[in-house]
């Protein structure tokens, strides 16, 4: 059984189809999904999906590209929607300095604020990353030991930025670009990294892995991912999803 611990259920195309991804999913062998918040919208959208939906968790949060529109009203929103029991962390949050849809300043503010939710209401965090390894890894060093899980999601640093974050307790998920040809770096940091600090994630409906590149990614192609990461290791797919999953109960306080 695998874990999707990064999905976005309402972004799949059809709308309002989730019942087929699902199931499509638990087809695969994966038994949980993790359907992830990225605005106010979005995030109750992710608390109705998971209160419908046995094996389906959410998170709430504010992306770092909407952070220039994200007003402290609805960050005390967050509060709120972390309230309900199918909540298991908060974000997807961070910085993005790729894209810079928002005002650094501003991400930086937003990002340090759900950071203080997160730690108000008990909850580990998923972090978002892109081009911004410093900045994220300044801001997370000094909050690090009063959070009470870190994810960085979809990461995308080299060996020696792993092994920084690694150091803070930090879980790694691992998206399907480690599918890719020329994903040498991620595949380096998933042959190193220790297994009981590895998580799989599909990043759905984005980063398709290998053999569906071109089409729209969903949570049944998790298992693309785990297979990679079990031959990068030279161990076997089961072990893989054993651990992973015992990874993923842990940091979120999934259900068995």
């Amino acid at each position: 059984m695998l874990i999707d611990t990064h999905a976005h259920l309402d972004l799949l195309k059809p709308r309002n189809r989730e019942a087929l991804f699902i199931d499509r999913a638990r087809k695969a062998g994966v038994g949980t999904i993790v359907t992830i918040g990225i605005d106010a919208d979005s995030s109750s959208a992710a608390v109705a999906l998971a209160r419908q939906w046995p094996g389906v968790y959410a998170t709430v949060g504010f992306h770092p590209h909407g952070a220039g529109r994200a007003v402290y009203s609805g960050l005390d929103r967050l509060k709120v929607l972390a309230a309900s029991p199918k909540v298991v962390a908060l974000g997807e949050m961070g910085l993005d300095y790729f894209r810079d849809r928002s005002p650094r300043k501003v991400q930086r503010e937003v990002f340090r604020t759900q950071l203080g939710v997160a730690r108000e209401v008990g909850l580990p965090v998923v972090i978002h990353d892109r081009d911004a390894h410093e900045d994220v890894y300044s801001i997370l060093k000094d909050r690090a030991q009063d959070l009470k899980g870190i994810v960085m999601h979809c990461f995308s640093g080299d060996w020696a930025f792993a092994k920084r974050c690694l150091d803070l307790g930090c879980y790694l998920s691992i998206p399907g670009v480690v599918t890719y040809k020329k994903a040498g770096v991620l595949q380096n940091v998933v042959k190193r990294a220790p297994m009981e600090r590895l998580l799989m994630e599909t990043d759905c409906p984005f980063l398709t892995p290998t053999p569906f590149r071109g089409s729209q990614n969903e949570p049944a192609y998790v298992k693309h991912v785990a297979e990679k990461v079990a031959e990068i290791r030279d161990t076997s797919l089961e072990e893989v999803a054993r651990q992973t999953t015992a990874n993923a109960r842990a940091v979120f306080g999934l259900e068995d």
